[in-house]
């Protein structure tokens, strides 16, 4: 495997490091202050490839969810899953449901339990007031206007495919981290609210990374605030948020640092994405505010890693 962005022998940079992850893997970074070209760093032969995306698949169907609600199909505060659970608290994680299929496990609104129960349910209300197929929704409503064109939903995907269920390539996965941090598909009231704490003071687990007293969730996507330790770097800021998928898939957005790094691995998630993941968010933080700065870029030159337009 080698390192590829269009140009051999990469000067050192936040995206080498992407190279020791031992599989075929792309990661993009783009600079949500610009409308510019997508750093970009693929190794092996994923230039192009269409990777799953697993649980990253919950901010798309968040966004159709979203969607819906504003075009009028369904409420957000409407009775959804468990007795005395919405439509929010399915997208928050804070319905009761368990991570597997069966009854509730706690009462809505009373902790955060990870839940793919959760989103079935979720997809199967829009396919219900929609009258549409999930999939169908999900690419006229969210796919489709983002130009998501080379991204596919199993049907089959493990029994839940609006909660893990996309495939798809790095540009796609960019296209979709844009829209949750520049409005496109939903209002900006919308998307505020869906990038804000939902529930907020309730604990639960972030897989792979443990329990928290405070583990905040927006409507589809987690937040990180001061989770540690966390798939995000230090240096992201508290209000950064994202998902990431068993895939060995990310997406992250910062406000604050106004960038966002998506990635997709064949290699998938363990303890070796628990610590690349961070180290890497950390080094992208830092080089974006460096280029900013022009502290290491000579006069007249591109940005490094720089391969193509979105």
């Amino acid at each position: 495997m080698s390192g590829s962005s269009g140009a051999p022998n990469l000067p050192p940079g936040a995206l080498d490091g992407v190279a020791t992850w031992g599989a075929p893997s792309a990661v993009g970074v783009a600079d949500l202050t610009t409308d510019g070209p997508l750093d970009r760093v693929v190794v092996g032969s994923a230039a192009d490839r269409s990777f799953p995306w697993a649980s990253v698949t919950k901010p798309a169907t968040a966004l159709a969810i979203l969607v819906a609600a504003e075009e009028g199909i369904l409420s957000l505060d409407e009775p959804a899953g468990p007795p005395g659970s919405t439509a929010c608290h399915l997208l928050a994680h804070a319905s009761g449901l368990g991570p597997d299929p069966g009854p509730p496990v706690a009462r809505p609104g009373t902790t955060r339990i990870y839940s793919n129960p959760g989103y079935l349910l979720l997809g199967e209300l829009v396919e219900s007031r929609s009258q549409m197929r999930f999939d169908e929704y999900l690419r006229e409503g969210v796919l489709g206007p983002l130009g998501m064109d080379a991204t596919t939903l199993d049907p089959a995907a493990e029994g839940a495919p609006s909660a893990a269920g996309l495939s798809g390539p790095l540009v796609d996965l960019v296209r979709l981290g844009r829209a949750w941090a520049v409005p496109a598909v939903v209002s900006a009231e919308t998307l505020a609210a869906a990038t804000s704490v939902a529930f907020p003071g309730l604990s639960g687990v972030v897989p792979g990374f443990g329990r928290f007293d405070h583990c905040d969730w927006g409507l589809g996507v987690e937040i990180r605030d001061d989770k540690h330790p966390h798939w995000t770097g230090d240096r992201n800021a508290p209000s950064t948020y994202g998902h990431f998928g068993r895939s060995g898939a990310f997406l992250w957005i910062d406000p604050v640092a106004s960038v966002l790094c998506a990635g997709l691995c064949e290699r998938p998630f363990g303890a070796w994405a628990a610590r690349a993941w961070p180290r890497l968010a950390d080094d992208v933080v830092d080089e974006v505010t460096r280029r900013r700065s022009g502290a290491d870029r000579v006069p007249g030159t591109a940005p490094r890693h720089v391969t193509g337009d979105l």
